[in-house]
């Protein structure tokens, strides 16, 4: 199940579409577990501060913005867990989820 989050733009320009924002709840109860807003992670997803990541990966995410293909973050948490988020390659939709929700 994915919940449609209706969070603001980012401040800064995007560096590419996010499309329409849905998380799964799984990502949202973890959000307010460590007292942190998604918009948090979604504005550094849309500025290209793509967490931690491997250097390839990174490499592969501006590939990917040029190219039209599926871009992901990854970021961990106060507590230590994990989110991702990915934007679709076709720009639809960005979806912040847990890794183990794949």
């Amino acid at each position: 199940m994915l919940l449609i989050w209706t969070g603001r733009t980012p401040m800064n320009s995007p560096k590419f579409p996010l499309g329409q924002l849905v998380s799964t709840p799984g990502a949202l109860s973890a959000l307010a577990e460590a007292g942190q807003s998604p918009q948090e992670f979604v504005d550094r997803h849309a500025r290209g501060d793509w967490g931690e990541l491997s250097d390839e990966d990174r490499q592969e995410n501006e590939r990917a913005i040029t190219e039209s293909l599926r871009i992901l973050s990854a970021y961990r948490l106060r507590d230590g867990i994990r989110i991702w988020i990915i934007t679709e390659a076709d720009r639809s939709s960005t979806c912040m989820l847990l890794p183990d929700e794949y």
